[in-house]
């Protein structure tokens, strides 16, 4: 039901970011999202681009691996790297919480603070392996 423009409203003004304080568990889940929006829009140029390399043959496979040999091809794989940990990590986390648990605050801002480390040593697991090989 509509209300009149010239009645004020009684209704509760919604909380905003100028009222909550910043915890570990708010930077995490907006991390997530911006994890998930770098994976689906940078993840899938680069995973296109990869299978038409593979598909149009030797020439343009060397062009891609050209490219990502490079010192800023080499940032965009580490950083889609990170990005896939972390929105993992993340939404393990999330998943737990789904079911019920970790809703104490001691738990959820350690398992916030834990979650991008997580993907910070999984990144540099995985580029240490793909580096030394």
């Amino acid at each position: 039901m509509a209300q009149s423009e010239t009645k004020p409203s009684n209704r509760p003004i919604s909380p905003h970011l100028q009222i909550w304080r910043w915890g570990p568990a708010m930077f995490v889940s907006i991390l997530h999202r911006v994890t998930g929006d770098g994976l689906a829009f940078v993840g899938l140029g680069v995973l296109l681009w990869w299978l038409y390399a593979v598909a149009a043959g030797p020439a343009a496979y060397e062009t891609f691996s050209g490219q990502a040999g490079t010192w800023y091809g080499k940032v965009v794989l580490v950083g889609l790297t990170w990005a896939f940990f972390n929105h993992m990590a993340s939404g393990l986390r999330h998943f737990v919480l789904d079911i019920g648990a970790g809703f104490e605050l001691k738990s959820n801002n350690l398992w916030s603070i834990l979650t991008p480390l997580f993907a910070l040593a999984a990144t540099v697991a995985v580029w240490t392996v793909i580096l030394l090989k």
